[in-house]
């Protein structure tokens, strides 16, 4: 029961955002094309970006080649719904170009190209059109969610290509657009609180977790899973945000803007892990809230690497960042036992296919603040950039045909439900 209240809240509130933002809408809107149909296609809509720069770079083109299968393990998606991440904005102006270029095509280092016309948009969930000739668990037809590596052409089109690796079958208690908000959040969380922090389900019951900024797409996803794991979570976040990672399930809260919030988590039982979502000057009295010489770790999600090889170039970039990390990593070990790591996105399907458990259990939930119609995508990014998150912002690529899709989703949410 409090699962499906909890999932109506955040419909109810993710409907009013569109009818307040979806007006003019419906001419980006593109049709549902059948797994068939699609192969006479050669061009898609999409948004793009020819430069670097603020909003003003965004265009839309209905110009864009359909990408093709070009290698036996990838799955050709066409999309549903995208969300956008903070991710995005940031590479809208160049953030990690560089970088992000060099993973892309290790032979382009020298030359001048930056993927362009570029295509954003890190969540994707839709239909499988086409598999390569070894893609084993995916076939045409299939409703599938994925998150797209910041060095893929991303999600804010008609079709996207990945790997079928990066590619998990969606839950079935979700809509497209509920779902879209989920996968890059969950596979940073994951690649964090996992390969970063050392949590699993079989280790975390009773761990003592702190999660700085909790109240954006990566937080409220870290909170539900290490709850589902057995964990005791400790958030910081703002006074207006507390009825909201209460109601994902967090013990206790502290209002950042507090004048005394750090003495309160400081009178508060120390730590096994900190997952860090701010950065700033958040290290330099957060460390001590951590258990010393017990194995505890510090995971920042704010990373000096991308702005590093930007700013200096990507040898000398890598560089310093190296130096940075190795300096924090040897303090932190030698003076109170505690472990420091920085946390990166990782593509990981086989993780979304555990988090699908999850979401099909109700122990989940999506976390939608606003939707947008594909025709605004420009105010999407004008809302995750000038608003304060409370989760997701998602985009609405192709057009549902009647009702009947978020009937049937909310039905088998409900039979979820009673049936665990």
């Amino acid at each position: 029961m409090a699962y499906t209240r909890l999932l109506s809240l955040f419909r109810i509130g993710a409907a009013s955002s569109t009818q307040t933002r979806a007006v003019g809408g419906g001419r980006c809107f593109r049709k549902h094309v059948s797994t068939s149909a699609w192969r006479a296609q050669s061009r898609m809509s999409a948004w793009v970006i020819d430069q670097f720069g603020t909003n003003e770079v965004l265009r839309y083109s209905e110009d864009i080649p359909v990408p093709t299968i070009t290698s036996s393990s990838q799955v050709m998606i066409q999309v549903h719904a995208a969300s956008l991440n903070p991710l995005d904005v940031s590479m809208r102006g160049g953030y990690g170009a560089k970088l992000l270029k060099l993973r892309r095509d290790p032979f382009s280092v020298m030359d001048d190209d930056c993927g362009f016309p570029m295509i954003l948009g890190r969540d994707v969930s839709g239909v499988v059109v086409d598999c390569g000739s070894e893609v084993a668990h995916f076939v045409p037809g299939d409703e599938v969610w994925a998150a797209v590596a910041p060095w893929k052409q991303g999600s804010l089109a008609e079709f996207v290509n990945l790997t079928e690796i990066e590619v998990s079958h969606k839950p079935k208690c979700l809509s497209h657009m509920e779902a879209a908000s989920i996968p890059y959040v969950a596979s940073t969380a994951l690649s964090a609180l996992v390969n970063a922090g050392g949590l699993c389900r079989e280790s975390s019951s009773n761990k003592r977790v702190l999660i700085t900024g909790a109240s954006g797409g990566v937080g409220t996803f870290a909170i539900q899973l290490a709850k589902s794991w057995g964990a005791h979570v400790t958030v910081t976040c703002s006074q207006n945000a507390e009825g909201l990672v209460r109601g994902l399930g967090a013990d206790e809260v502290v209002d950042y803007s507090a004048e005394d919030a750090t003495d309160q988590l400081e009178m508060m039982e120390r730590f096994d892990l900190i997952l860090d979502g701010v950065g700033g000057d958040t290290e330099e009295w957060a460390v001590g809230l951590l258990k010393p010489w017990s194995g505890s770790k510090y995971v920042t999600l704010v990373t000096p690497l991308l702005f590093k090889t930007d700013s200096l170039g990507l040898l000398d970039g890598l560089v310093h960042a190296g130096s940075a990390l190795s300096t924090k990593v040897m303090q932190n070990i030698t003076s109170n036992g505690i472990f420091y790591r920085w946390g990166f996105f990782a593509p990981d399907g086989p993780g979304l296919d555990e988090v699908s458990k999850l979401v099909d259990t109700g122990k989940i939930l999506p976390v939608v603040e606003a939707q947008f119609p594909f025709s605004q995508v420009p105010q999407a990014f004008h809302k995750l950039e000038h608003g304060h998150a409370r989760g997701k912002t998602v985009v609405s690529v192709t057009e549902e045909q009647d009702g009947e899709e978020q009937a049937m989703h909310q039905n088998a949410a409900q039979e979820t439900v009673t049936q665990n």
